[in-house]
């Protein structure tokens, strides 16, 4: 028996999936299948109920499932401690990132990080927010970058940093020509909205409730770039976070207007699942994303 068995057998366990678990491994889901046979051999218990329906583990299952999760949570410590001793930041780093933050957010601080540590790999994905926190509990990555991050017991959340929110519209629109617009003066404007389930725009709809404004929402999109590309065809106004649209800015392909009831922000945070053992590349990792790499360097 070998820990690469009992880390498969956990991540099957945990996303339900032969396909997720062969996936995070780097195994077919033949060699899943044999892995979890081979322990049921070892053990000489039947460890998984097996049904089209539905995956769910025997008792004996259950019992390996809550141990092995102990004896790689020790070993991955031991392998970070050696790492430590030796003072090794090496290895592979696998984040899954909301679109705006993967594209606007990320960047530098990714190319501070790999020439501090070029023995790193950084693996990056692009997800939907609710995609990035199935990933992080299904150990399918280590690391998942949010706005407005969910509490839930079974995640740490490290805040990052906050963008502020500003309001974007094409630069013929009249509020271009303005250094700031209360939000009152949009109500009944068009305008263009991220998907209702995205937590940047529940976080907007909640700023204009309780300003009691209502807009009328022309479209919807689920990223960022569709976003701006919609306001930048005159199609309405949005209120979006300005790291995300400096470019247009420069351009002058979209105006920015501050928003004159007040500073807001959509904050960021790095996730990850509270029982991961964070090796030490990925403490530098979240190190670097909060403070920045000089600090990281000075401490």
């Amino acid at each position: 028996m070998q820990i690469e068995s009992l880390k498969v057998f956990c991540d099957l366990t945990e996303t339900g999936s032969f396909t997720k678990a062969a996936h995070i491994n780097g195994i077919t889901q033949s060699a899943v299948s044999q892995q979890v046979g081979s322990l049921e051999k070892q053990f000489d218990a039947l460890l998984i109920e097996r049904s089209k329906k539905k995956f769910r583990l025997t008792r004996e299952g259950n019992a390996l499932y809550e141990h092995s999760k102990q004896i790689i949570q020790t070993y991955d410590s031991l392998l970070n401690h050696l790492q430590e001793i030796k003072d090794v930041v090496s290895g592979t780093i696998r984040v899954a990132t909301i679109y705006s933050v993967g594209l606007h957010e990320l960047p530098p601080y990714m190319k501070q990080f790999l020439k501090a540590y070029p023995t790193v790999n950084v693996h990056v994905e692009y997800r939907r927010s609710n995609q990035v926190y199935e990933d992080v509990l299904g150990n399918v990555v280590d690391l998942g970058l949010v706005a407005y991050p969910l509490k839930d017991p079974r995640l740490e959340i490290i805040p990052i940093r906050n963008d502020r929110l500003v309001l974007i519209c094409h630069p013929s629109h009249p509020a271009a020509s303005r250094e700031s617009i209360s939000l009152s003066e949009i109500h009944g404007e068009r305008f263009i909205g991220f998907e209702s389930d995205i937590p940047t725009r529940k976080g907007v709809d909640k700023i204009l409730r309780d300003f009691d404004v209502q807009v009328t929402v022309a479209m919807e999109f689920d990223n960022i770039e569709t976003v701006k590309r919609a306001v930048e065809i005159d199609a309405g106004l949005s209120i979006v976070p300005l790291g995300t649209v400096t470019q247009e800015i420069s351009k002058q392909t979209l105006a920015q207007v501050a928003i004159a009831d007040g500073v807001f922000h959509r904050p960021l945070a790095v996730v990850y699942k509270k029982t991961k053992v964070l090796s030490p590349a990925m403490k530098e990792f979240v190190h670097i994303l909060k403070v920045g790499l000089d600090s990281s360097k000075e401490n």
